[in-house]
């Protein structure tokens, strides 16, 4: 399976679980000319009044003071993206090696990307980054 894994900088939030918050972040990142590799929210919790959003710009140099202007206070953190081709149990795989290297892994989103690619990131204990690098492969 054809793939490539590198280690990339996310930035966590949370904003009001209100209407149109995720849009008008977004908006605001797009106006500081803010690309993003990766965005997602989900509420914490239920009826929560707060959602945690997790963004991955394509750089993250200065991305805090960016965040700051844009009204967000961001905590930093280190995840892998993985790019692969898509087939039955390409994550099972990625994860299989983590399990067997005795590393959790904390969160994992994954998505068919089209054109027989998937895309993936896999989040793991601060401890465990080193040691996730090598056993992924990570550049």
């Amino acid at each position: 399976m054809a793939q490539s894994v590198c280690k990339v900088e996310f930035f966590t939030a949370e904003i009001p679980n209100k209407v149109g918050e995720g849009a008008m972040t977004l908006a605001a990142l797009k106006d500081a000319g803010v690309n993003l590799v990766a965005f997602w929210g989900y509420p914490l919790g239920a009826k929560a009044k707060k959602a945690a959003i997790e963004i991955i710009p394509e750089t993250s140099a200065g991305f805090k003071k960016i965040a700051k202007k844009a009204g967000l206070d961001v905590e930093k953190g280190v995840a892998f993206l993985i790019e692969g081709d898509d087939q039955p149990g390409a994550m099972a795989a990625l994860l299989g090696s983590l399990a067997h290297a005795g590393i959790n892994v904390d969160a994992v989103k994954s998505l068919r990307a089209g054109g027989g690619k998937f895309v993936a990131a896999i989040f793991v204990a601060k401890d465990d980054l080193r040691k996730a690098a090598k056993v992924l492969g990570a550049k």
